[in-house]
C-alpha cells in the first residue's frame, strides 16, 4: 500500500508563505495523481489544488489561483505546494491525497477521486 506524509505546515504572519510536502512511499508505482485538500473547523473538507503524474494537467480553487502552486517530483514520490500571500482565511488543516496508478494525465477535483490519503498538516495565518 501507498502511504503518505505531510510536512510544512505551521504558524505564519498574513502575506507570508509556506511549502507543504507530501512524500508517498510503500508498494512501487507508474503513476501517481496528487492533490491537496484542507479543512478549517466546522467546515467541510475542500480542494485546493491537484497535478496530474506528468504535471500537464493541473487544477486550483478559485482562491488559490495566482498564490498558490502545486509541483510534483517524481523521482522523490512527492508533492509540494507553495503558498504565497497567505491569508487569515487559508487557516486550515491541510491534507494530502493520491491516486495510485491512474495513468500520467490523470487528475481530479474531488475527494473520490483520490484512494489514499495522508493525516494532514496545520496551517494556521495570523492578521
Amino acid at each position: 500500500q501507498v502511504r503518505l506524509a505531510e510536512s510544512g505546515g505551521g504558524l505564519v504572519q498574513a502575506g507570508g508563505s509556506l511549502r507543504l510536502s507530501c512524500a508517498a512511499s510503500g508498494r512501487t508505482f507508474k503513476s501517481l495523481a496528487m492533490a491537496w485538500f484542507r479543512q478549517a473547523p466546522g467546515k467541510e473538507r475542500e480542494f485546493v489544488a491537484s497535478s496530474s503524474w506528468s504535471g500537464a494537467r493541473k487544477f486550483y480553487t478559485d482562491s488559490a489561483k495566482g498564490r498558490f502552486a502545486i509541483s510534483l517530483d517524481n523521482a522523490k514520490n512527492t508533492a509540494y505546494l507553495q503558498m504565497n500571500n497567505l491569508k487569515p482565511e487559508d487557516t486550515a488543516v491541510y491534507f494530502c491525497a493520491a491516486e495510485v496508478n491512474p495513468g500520467d494525465d490523470y487528475v481530479s477535483r474531488i475527494k473520490p477521486g483520490y484512494e489514499v490519503w495522508g493525516q494532514g498538516t496545520q496551517v494556521t495565518v495570523s492578521s
